[in-house]
């Protein structure tokens, strides 16, 4: 898994409860100056819906997007790369899904989105679930993984409808570069759909300023061809 710092420990950043598979869930929603615009889902990373991914959260909104991170932890945020771990694997993939999936229903449901499907952006661990979402729900039509991180088996992507943007490490550890080519290759032969994955002279977490793997250029290029992304395919 991906070598990173201790965390903040910052509390989980929710303002609202949603009904998602067959419980009450949690999430950070933030709307556009506009009061309006197209919806996608932000999803976290291991240690949880902490400061970084609500800041992520708030970005998105401020470019015009109804932007919402749902809590897949319940309130937890993680305080070191053990706990972070255990937790992400108490995490049935199948479980996130349908969690991720009820966000889904909920933001096409509120008046304020004005597309009729989502886009959804995540890192590492949310990088991954951002492929599980995308091939299991049609509704996801932008589809924006940061070195996302895929726990056992690839998706099947004979349901894949979105576009795939991807951004990743040429100096992560945690992804091999033929792993991605695998990827490429599995999403192509199931779906028809050519992922644009792209690389970065940066390691994992590239993106989170919050930790010493930032890197300031690699993530304004990938944030500037996420923003044009989700624009095209959503607007």
């Amino acid at each position: 898994m991906p070598e990173a710092p201790e965390p903040t420990g910052s509390p989980a950043r929710q303002n609202i409860t949603f009904p998602s598979a067959g419980t009450t869930a949690h999430g950070y929603l933030a709307p556009p100056p506009s009061g309006q615009g197209p919806g996608v889902i932000v999803i976290q990373e291991w240690w949880g819906l902490d400061h970084h991914i609500a800041g992520v959260t708030d970005r998105l909104a401020r470019e015009g997007f109804v932007a919402l991170a749902p809590d897949l932890y319940g309130g937890s945020v993680a305080h070191d790369a053990d706990e972070a771990y255990r937790m992400m694997r108490e995490l049935p993939v199948g479980h996130g899904v349908e969690l991720l999936s009820g966000a889904v229903d909920h933001l096409l449901g509120l008046p304020e989105v004005t597309s009729a499907t989502v886009g959804a952006v995540g890192f590492c661990m949310g990088g991954g679930f951002v492929l599980y979402l995308a091939a299991a729900d049609p509704r996801v039509s932008a589809a924006v993984p940061f070195y996302g991180v895929l726990q056992g088996e690839l998706p099947d992507f004979s349901g894949l409808r979105a576009d795939v943007l991807g951004h990743f490490g040429e100096n992560d550890n945690t992804i091999p570069l033929d792993g991605l080519e695998q990827l490429r290759q599995a999403m192509r032969d199931e779906s028809g759909v050519t992922p644009d994955f792209r690389l970065y002279p940066a390691g994992h977490a590239f993106f989170n300023d919050e930790r010493p793997s930032y890197h300031a250029e690699s993530a304004a290029s990938a944030w500037r061809s996420t923003l044009d992304f989700l624009h095209r395919r959503l607007d």
